[in-house]
């Protein structure tokens, strides 16, 4: 059988599907879509990052597939109900990089709150803004607010946990018995030091976090989003943070991606912004692949 590999995928996960199958991988084929298309008829598998839109022409034309490998966890750059209706099974690498997310989002709570970590050049420079820089918070005893309770957002929980942070959490489907308080939207928003956001953007998440909620979180609190851009209002972002009514924030999703010129993030004060790569680290990158690998040949036998 065929496989074809859009984006990038671990070289030793590309060699255990060539041990059995014909692969066709090239990482720049998402920028070529007419080439991708063409491949797309002849392929009884297809393995995806996000950037890949399996929708549209290139859906139309996968009619020998069988089954979609996603090397991820979203699935919103994929026709689900049109997956389905070929008779397409989607495959997502669930819980592969939890561990890299959850450490992201730690990480970039404490640069948040402690606020220190941009000195550099004026030490360097001998300026020594010491008496700016005492005021930044410990991450211990805070409050972190999880806005989506799924596998990637209860490990985020634990490692919180490790480092002295009470945790709580929304969720519309909240697991029985959880180990976390249980808040609705509002309540947590009032109380969380740090939100992290962690669910899939629907209709219904769409700009969940707008201005108006903005506008209710604690003073003083930082915002977290590595699920998925359009949960965020971008403009009402920026407003808040450039009022001083959010501490900080964290993004690594956005709802165009790269970011066109002019976009209303630019320039914003205590704003991280990183290309998408909250789960992507070497050791997500194997198990990702590895576990792609594993699913797509056990579709295909």
């Amino acid at each position: 059988m065929k496989i074809l590999i859009t984006e990038f995928m671990d070289a030793p996960a590309v060699a255990r599907l060539a041990a059995k199958h014909e692969v066709v991988h090239d990482a720049t084929l998402v920028d070529h879509p007419a080439r991708m298309i063409a491949l797309a008829s002849s392929v009884d598998a297809i393995i995806v990052r996000n950037r890949t839109q399996v929708r549209g022409e290139l859906l139309a034309a996968l009619t020998r597939c069988k089954v979609v490998g996603r090397l991820g966890v979203g699935l919103d750059n994929l026709d689900m109900a049109g997956c389905e209706a070929r008779g397409i099974r989607v495959i997502p690498a669930t819980g592969a990089n939890a561990q890299s997310v959850a450490e992201y989002v730690i990480a970039t709570a404490m640069l948040l709150l402690r606020g220190a970590y941009g000195s550099t050049a004026e030490v360097a420079a001998g300026t020594w803004p010491r008496a700016a820089l005492t005021n930044g918070r410990e991450i211990g005893g805070k409050t972190l607010g999880l806005v989506g309770y799924g596998s990637i957002g209860q490990l985020t929980g634990r490692l919180a946990r490790a480092v002295g942070m009470q945790v709580v959490a929304h969720d519309a489907a909240m697991p029985a018995g959880s180990d976390v308080p249980s808040l609705s939207l509002d309540a947590l928003l009032a109380q969380a030091d740090v939100v992290s956001l962690h669910v899939p953007l629907l209709d219904s998440t769409r700009h969940l976090i707008n201005a108006q909620r903005l506008a209710a979180m604690k003073p003083g609190a930082v915002l977290i989003n590595t699920a998925r851009g359009g949960v965020v209002d971008e403009a009402a972002l920026a407003d808040a943070l450039t009022a001083g009514r959010l501490a900080g924030a964290a993004l690594d999703v956005f709802e165009a991606e790269p970011l066109p010129a002019g976009n209303p993030l630019a320039d914003c004060p205590n704003l991280l912004l990183t290309p998408h790569i909250a789960g992507v680290t070497a050791e997500a990158n194997e198990r990702v692949s590895s576990l792609i690998a594993e699913k797509v040949l056990e579709a295909l036998a």
